[in-house]
Formats: structure tokens, C-alpha cells, sequence
């Protein structure tokens, strides 16, 4: 289940990520309406575990502090995404609506920020239809 940001708790701005990570959560921060927070580690209460970005008071996913992204959609672009091998199937979600993928060089901070303007888009109300669309031929890159 997509995460709300009024469902959240304490909001506390996000963490500096280390490069290169950081770099990426500032340009998710820059989109307009994007809200970002400190993600929190899921078990550990008030332990640091990455960046959440929201448009209005939706989540469009987090960046761990390794590199790790969880992006969250539609059950739909989720399993075009994964179809594509453009991201991997987020093994703790029942829902189908996340996808998972890690960054490991240049080219994928880059491919991190299309998967994050894809949920922004969404988010945002384009078509589903458009944006799996766009899916179609989406290379992950590593």
C-alpha cells in the first residue's frame, strides 16, 4: 500500500545522502509540490534509513541510504516496469504497487530519476495507459 504523508508521523527533513545519492534527492526535491522527509527504517523506530518524496500527500517512493529505491505506482506500471526489466518486483508489498531497483553507477541515478518522474507523472494524473506506454523498451541500467 502507497504510503499518504498525513499517515506518516513525524515529518523531519531528509537526510544529506551520500553522493551520488544526494545529487538525486535534490532533483526529485526541486519538482514542483514534491515534499521530502527522512524515510525511517522500517523495524527500528527513529533509526535513519533514507529520503520519502511525496507529491502533495502521496508517496512516490524512497531512497535508502545504500542506493536502494522503492518506487511506488500502480499495479499496472509496476508490473510493466518489471516486464520491461526496467525494475525488480518489490518483494514486501502484497499490493503489487511497488517496484524496486538499485543504483549502482551513473547511468542508473539516471534511470532512478525516469522511475521517480514516472510515479511524479502519475501522481500527477497522466494516463496509465501513456505511462506504461513509455514503459515499453525502458532498459535498467545499472
Amino acid at each position: 500500500m502507497r504510503m499518504r504523508l498525513a499517515d506518516k508521523g513525524r515529518i523531519v527533513p531528509p537526510p544529506v545522502l551520500d553522493a551520488p545519492f544526494q545529487g538525486l534527492s535534490e532533483t526529485i526535491q526541486s519538482w514542483p509540490g514534491i515534499v521530502a522527509a527522512t524515510h525511517w527504517h522500517f523495524s527500528t523506530n527513529g533509526q535513519v534509513d533514507g529520503a520519502d518524496f511525496y507529491r502533495g500527500n502521496e508517496e512516490l517512493g524512497h531512497i535508502h541510504l545504500d542506493g536502494e529505491v522503492h518506487l511506488a505506482t500502480s499495479p499496472a506500471i509496476a508490473r510493466a516496469l518489471i516486464a520491461a526489466g526496467a525494475a525488480e518486483r518489490f518483494p514486501w508489498a502484497g499490493t503489487g504497487e511497488w517496484a524496486t531497483y538499485r543504483i549502482r553507477s551513473g547511468a542508473g541515478l539516471r534511470h532512478a530519476e525516469r522511475l521517480f518522474r514516472l510515479s511524479y507523472d502519475y501522481l500527477g494524473g497522466k494516463a496509465e495507459a501513456a505511462l506504461i506506454e513509455a514503459v515499453t523498451g525502458m532498459n535498467k541500467a545499472s
